[in-house]
């Protein structure tokens, strides 16, 4: 289940990777068609996974943050090497880590017969409240609310 995200808002966003249109081959896949996964190093350690939204060429994206794992946890263990279960999956480098996520996702369509998708549950279905933050670990409108986080 997907606990944290932030959203990306593309062109307009000064924090997007698609600021002001900005494009290179490292940022291709946050244009893609809505539903598609764009992934990227941060800090040229971690990968973080992005679902893409709204318009194709817009640039938006919802960075997903930390998810609580109900299936394959024995596996995320041996990937994360170790750490405690509630650590598992708590950050972006950590979840994409857990879930042997890499840039050989980028780009790919985020269909129900993908090997990366997202089953459908809206938050109406989650246990607790969605809490809204500004983002975190930005420097650049760093105080929109744009942070979303089940309570």
């Amino acid at each position: 289940m997907i606990t944290e995200t932030e959203a990306y808002l593309g062109v307009n966003d000064p924090a997007s990777h698609a600021w002001r249109g900005r494009r290179h081959r490292l940022n291709a896949g946050i244009y893609a068609a809505p539903r598609t996964w764009y992934v990227y190093r941060s800090y040229g350690i971690h990968w973080c996974v992005n679902l893409t939204t709204g318009s194709t060429g817009l640039g938006a994206a919802v960075l997903i943050r930390a998810v609580r794992p109900t299936q394959g946890i024995d596996v995320m263990r041996v990937r994360r090497g170790g750490v405690p279960d509630r650590r598992l999956t708590d950050g972006p480098g950590k979840l994409t880590q857990a879930f042997a996520i890499t840039g050989e996702h980028d780009g790919m369509r985020a269909t129900r017969s993908a090997t990366l998708r997202v089953h459908g549950k809206s938050p109406r279905n989650a246990r607790g409240d969605v809490i809204v933050t500004p983002r975190i670990g930005i420097t650049r409108a760093a105080d929109w609310p744009l942070r979303f986080l089940l309570g």
